[in-house]
């Protein structure tokens, strides 16, 4: 239960510092890419995301998601 425990908090640490780099990213390069859609979910969704930092930006076209998955 300890271990966890230990890795729940180092979880919880490592969101935060990756929150913390999203924050400070000036988000100028963005590709889109297949990500999973939350934390706590299975399921892969297709976004444009900051290539620095990972931050979902927003929605691609359908068009740019068919030439995406055509790769």
């Amino acid at each position: 239960m300890k271990k966890a425990a230990k890795l729940l908090e180092e979880r919880q640490k490592i969101n935060k510092k990756i929150e913390d780099i999203q924050k400070r990213c000036p988000h100028f390069n963005t590709t889109i890419k297949s990500i999973q859609e939350r934390l706590d979910s299975s399921a892969i969704v297709i976004r444009y995301v900051c290539s620095e930092c990972f931050l979902p930006m927003g929605y691609p076209s359908k068009k740019e998601i068919q030439d995406f998955l055509k790769k």
